[in-house]
């Protein structure tokens, strides 16, 4: 359904933003700019004079799919997300050679900043440290340091470099894995076929992989099964990468430990076994909505847009039409 009260310059390309356009300093003056943040049932236009489009953030797995259909004349679909696995199903709906385009360099810093603060949580016992002071007990004792940890990091594309940026005052040892075998600046990434290998001797697994075909369910059974007596799972990639199942059994048999910001299902629903899981930290997904998400996200639009009006290559491509 579309509102058509609301005034759009016809002479211009359409650009639809899930930022209110008057709290974006820098945007072109080439396009007409209508806004729709996916809580309105309402189209504020017609989603078929849309050329470019700003996909609303954290609304859930289905609202910025909505005018998908009706986009016809289409040429960029921009996420402020990390992840596109909830438009990249309905990008073969769109025009030939639509841009889909995801919000690289908007979450790295906010992610790995919850990354760490999952990992030294869950190693220093904070947890029990707060149950202890709601209680009044002083659960004095040893607990393991990140210093000397093997961390292997899963997905390592920018966020899981961002993530060793901030290993790195830390002292511990990080190995990295990527879908394919390259070199980084901080050293060699090996192939995802080559986990096997590397898990039994990692203390702790940090989860920062997108979700794709290859990767849901990548944390099986077998994977946990090869994970080593007492390690720690992150997981702020997708919570369908993990086996929910398979990791409930590790944790509830006191193996494994985990801390999530992404479960699956999500949100995790009020029962779920996961909840009360021993040794299982839970965050409400989190990781990217944070302070530092806006002035990026703003950064990001109208720097692509700018890109769009002059004609020049758009960044973050991760799929065409």
């Amino acid at each position: 359904m579309t509102d058509s009260t609301a005034p759009v310059a016809q002479d211009r390309p359409q650009v639809w933003l899930s930022l209110p356009p008057e709290e974006i300093e820098g945007l072109p003056d080439a396009f007409s700019y209508v806004f729709w943040d996916g809580t309105s049932d309402r189209f504020p236009a017609d989603p078929a004079d849309a050329a470019f489009y700003v996909v609303p953030y954290m609304k859930g797995p289905t609202a910025g799919a909505r005018p998908l259909p009706g986009m016809r004349r289409v040429q960029v679909v921009q996420t402020l997300s990390a992840g596109v696995d909830h438009i990249a199903p309905h990008l073969s709906q769109l025009p030939s050679g639509t841009r889909l385009c995801n919000a690289r360099g908007v979450h790295e810093a906010s992610t790995a900043e919850l990354a760490l603060t999952l990992i030294l949580a869950s190693l220093r016992g904070v947890p029990r440290f707060v149950r202890g002071q709601d209680n009044e007990k002083w659960y004095a004792g040893f607990y393991p340091a990140l210093a000397d940890r093997r961390v292997l990091i899963v997905g390592y594309g920018s966020i899981g470099a961002a993530v060793e940026d901030r290993l790195a005052a830390f002292e511990c040892e990080v190995t990295r894995v990527a879908r394919s075998a390259r070199t980084s600046p901080r050293g060699p990434v090996h192939a995802l076929d080559d986990l096997p290998g590397l898990l039994p001797a990692a203390d702790v697994v940090v989860l920062t992989t997108p979700l794709t075909e290859q990767t849901r369910g990548l944390v099986n059974a077998p994977f946990l099964a090869a994970m080593k007596d007492g390690a720690l799972l992150v997981n702020v990639a997708r919570g369908p990468v993990v086996d929910t199942k398979a990791l409930l059994a590790e944790a509830e048999s006191g193996r494994l430990t985990a801390a999530l910001d992404v479960t699956d299902p999500e949100p995790l629903p009020a029962g779920h076994p996961l909840w009360h899981a021993p040794g299982v930290l839970i965050s409400p997904h989190v990781g990217g909505s944070t302070s530092a998400f806006l002035p990026r996200a703003k950064r990001l639009v109208v720097a692509q847009l700018r890109r769009f009006a002059a004609g020049e290559p758009l960044e973050n491509v991760v799929a065409v039409s």
